[in-house]
């Protein structure tokens, strides 16, 4: 039995709880949050128990740690749980500070505990369709990546303010898509945008619109699109073109029926968000987690993964700031 504690009781920390407290051979123990009642109704939910930090991580039964709390905590719990010899599950980012998750890629390298980074969209099935179809050689040798990437609507402007910025908190995914899907990495990258969805984002210091181009080592090119309102729903699509052809993924509906009247033919709008989006790619994640504790299964996505995400997020963010193509 594998004895777990959960740090966060939040929105992300419900959709993690959930997950694995439905693993076989998995306890789900602790529960830590700063708002008391948030965590005190997780536990019930879950058979577990509201503790500290520090409870959680002196417990010798608890041999893994789900990290789900506000991102400026992420760095901390990660030394800290790896001190502890504890394996790690922690939702992106690392860090909102390119040194700080480089001292967390050396703690847990040090401490020689595994270490799972939440990029729940390598876990999600079309998007690993993909990945198998371009390995298995479908479409030759891949050369352009373009990635869209849209919310339905921003976040609050409280949360703007203590996110990172839009490179950090919105487009770390999509690095991490990059980097996974072209096996390649970045030597240089451009990136602009503006606020056109909300001023009070623009007031923030932020942007809610981007786009962002990446030349590889290899010379493969990628370009992201990212908007912070999209009115039809959650869009998350990409494309690679390859030497022989073109694989696409698109975006998931509530149901796949189409309507054909002499009005109009017509489909279901995308899925609202991402937790509808990748209900099935956080289950297969956290999955996968436990298979790695259990049967020494390498993870899929690392803290080094997190850590390269994280400085294309910072190469994106001077090219922006500065108006130039930053060299990596």
């Amino acid at each position: 039995m594998i004895e777990v504690a959960l740090f966060g009781a939040g929105r992300i920390g419900k959709i993690h709880a959930a997950n694995l407290a439905a693993q076989p051979g998995v306890r789900f123990k602790y529960v830590v949050d700063v708002n008391a009642d948030a965590a005190a109704t997780l536990a019930a939910l879950h058979g577990g128990t509201v503790a500290t930090v520090e409870t959680a991580l002196a417990d010798p039964a608890v041999k893994a740690v789900v990290i789900a709390s506000s991102s400026d905590t992420h760095a901390d719990l990660i030394l800290l749980a790896a001190a502890a010899g504890k394996a790690i599950f922690c939702e992106k980012p690392v860090d909102l500070t390119v040194a700080r998750a480089r001292a967390c890629a050396a703690a847990v390298a040090a401490a020689g505990v595994p270490c799972m980074i939440g990029f729940q969209r390598r876990y999600d099935p079309t998007f690993a369709a993909v990945k198998a179809r371009i390995a298995a050689g479908e479409i030759g040798t891949p050369e352009m990546l373009i990635v869209t990437s849209r919310d339905p609507g921003a976040p609050p402007v409280g949360y703007i303010l203590v996110s990172g910025g839009i490179f950090k908190d919105m487009l770390i995914h999509d690095f991490d898509i990059f980097r996974w899907i072209l096996d390649d990495e970045a030597v240089s990258v451009h990136a602009t945008g503006s606020c056109l969805t909300d001023p009070a984002i623009g007031e923030a210091g932020d942007l809610d619109s981007t786009a962002v181009t990446i030349r590889t080592a290899k010379g493969r090119l990628c370009q992201i699109n990212t908007s912070r309102r999209a009115a039809y729903g959650y869009d998350q699509r990409f494309e690679i073109l390859g030497s022989a052809g073109m694989l696409q993924a698109g975006n998931h509906k509530p149901t796949e029926v189409t309507s054909h009247t002499a009005v109009n033919v017509s489909e279901d709008k995308p899925e609202h968000f991402f937790l509808e989006r990748y209900r099935v790619a956080y289950a297969n994640e956290m999955a996968h987690f436990f298979d790695a504790i259990s049967n020494g299964t390498a993870l899929r996505t690392t803290v080094d993964d997190g850590l390269k995400a994280l400085e294309l997020a910072e190469a994106a963010t001077t090219s922006w700031r500065e108006g130039r193509v930053v060299t990596l």
